[in-house]
């Protein structure tokens, strides 16, 4: 059961045409925030990714970065560290809007939840050690008149994991893309 709260972001988990395929955007050398693996980005107006807020609509998800840093030494990193000086980056983000995607709820949600969106918990969480984002679908906000940042589509399967548990984990499509019209709750 998942009955830990064990947080992992908005991990790509399939795509129903059958390739999860990152697209190659940039960040703009010294970029003053923090982007995480499996946080939600967007398309600033200048064309790079920043880290997205919560309210913003958003085209996917960051899977890491490479860029050459201020010694000439090509890096590549899961994260994007705040302020980094570096030239030639690349960012890697999920942007196909059929993605679908994991992410474990702060609370329980019901198979009736199934359809229903929901935003998130703090979008900034995670780890700069590991470069895993921690955020979480926040049970709190569950509507089925209203538009949030993600669609529940499922629960996700797997032997720890079922409706109902404590920190059930779900899977879910973004409803409010950057780059597609609002998708309203079933």
């Amino acid at each position: 059961m998942s009955t830990t709260s064990q947080p992992f972001g908005l991990r790509p988990a399939y795509s129903p045409s059958g390739v999860i395929r990152p697209t190659a955007y940039s960040i703009i050398t010294g970029y003053s925030a923090n982007i995480l693996q499996n946080q939600p980005v967007k398309i600033a107006a200048n064309g790079t990714i920043e880290a997205a807020a919560i309210g913003d609509r958003f085209v996917g998800t960051f899977q890491g970065v490479e860029f050459t840093d201020t010694d000439g030494r090509r890096r590549v990193s899961n994260k994007w560290t705040a302020s980094t000086a570096a030239t030639d980056i690349v960012a890697y983000v999920t942007l196909d809007p059929t993605i679908v995607y994991e992410i474990q709820a702060n609370g329980s949600i019901a198979v009736t939840d199934i359809g229903s969106q929901a935003d998130f918990t703090t979008i900034t969480a995670g780890s700069t050690v590991t470069g895993l984002s921690a955020l979480m679908l926040d049970t709190a906000t569950l509507t089925n008149s209203g538009n949030a940042a993600l669609r529940i589509i499922g629960i996700a399967s797997g032997p720890d994991n079922a409706a109902g548990d404590n920190y059930t984990i779900v899977e879910v499509q973004v409803s409010e893309h950057q780059n597609v019209a609002d998708r309203a709750a079933y």
